[in-house]
């Protein structure tokens, strides 16, 4: 069985692909390397290719019978609004295109993002009111997605919500890189961890390998869908510290600073999984603290 992932060498997209390839599958990699790093690939063996979603051409793609696709500007930061809907939400409306036309199984990245201030538990039906370009891009993406459900009820569809997603290869994310990385990093550096007063805003982290698993069950979701990735567990900013702490040996005290983005801030999110676990069978099954474990033994945080 032929894959293609696109964005494959960024983050969560090189975490899917290397795993593919240990399940038996052939793997391409489509990445243009603006985010992405080569070194996130150390131990792949299929192919590369170094181009934009936006020029590619597809039919290079005809044979392969699944579509992931992870590739997206996810720096939420980029105030560039049309730079963001031409890479995130065009470049996908090209591969869900082409994904139908030719009938290859789609499963895409879509993101928490979209729920904006929604109270949590987010459900799927909370989404629609986005804090930023970013949020927006990926919401427009679900609507596409949605009215594509509806005109082509055979074809295989699945959009995946992710949460907060910590784990090994972000670090080549820099700025964007998780809260877990960042303040591990910083602990790992001689600094008392830095975090927005008084540390008690709720996130769902969710560990990559819990979001390769989705990925993967969503090959063989029972219908086209668009479901919540996460833990489905908030932990307070105050606790990823107290886990970091006891994890890597430390005991350092947060310093709280004030808040520059209150106004648009998401102070609490939550995955109801509900609906994830009736289409795809999903159940995370990382506790915070064992992926927190898990992390720092795999991966040293000042790589």
């Amino acid at each position: 069985m032929k894959v293609l992932v696109t964005g494959g060498a960024g983050f969560i997209g090189s975490n899917l692909a290397l795993e593919l390839q240990n399940k038996g599958y052939e793997v391409i990699v489509l990445d243009d390397f603006s985010s992405g790093h080569f070194k996130n690939l150390i131990g792949f063996e299929g192919d590369v290719i170094a181009e934009s979603i936006l020029n590619v051409d597809l039919n290079r793609f005809k044979d392969v019978d699944v579509i992931y696709h992870q590739a997206a500007i996810t720096d939420t930061t980029v105030q560039d609004q049309k730079l963001m809907m031409q890479i995130n939400t065009e470049g996908f409306r090209r591969f869900l295109d082409f994904a139908v036309e030719n009938d290859i199984k789609f499963i895409y990245a879509s993101s928490a993002a979209t729920y904006g201030n929604a109270p949590a538990p987010q459900k799927e039906d909370d989404a629609g009111k986005p804090n930023n370009i970013y949020g927006f891009s990926k919401w427009i993406c679900d609507c596409i997605a949605k009215k594509y459900m509806e005109r082509f009820p055979e074809a295989h569809i699945v959009g995946l919500r992710y949460f907060n997603v910590f784990g090994p290869r972000e670090q080549y994310k820099g700025k964007m890189a998780s809260m877990v990385w960042q303040l591990a990093k910083q602990m790992v550096d001689g600094k008392r961890p830095r975090i927005f007063k008084w540390g008690e805003q709720k996130r769902d982290q969710v560990y990559v390998k819990d979001v390769v698993k989705a990925n993967l069950l969503a090959m063989d979701a029972k219908k086209s869908c668009i479901v919540n990735v996460g833990s489905g567990k908030a932990v307070t900013f105050n606790y990823i510290i107290e886990v970091l702490n006891k994890v890597l040996g430390f005991d350092y005290e947060p310093e709280y600073f004030d808040n520059p983005y209150k106004e648009f801030y998401q102070d609490y999110t939550e995955a109801d999984l509900t609906k994830a676990k009736e289409c795809l069978g999903y159940k995370p099954e990382w506790s915070f603290e064992e992926a927190v474990k898990d992390y720092s033994i795999s991966e040293h945080h000042t790589n």
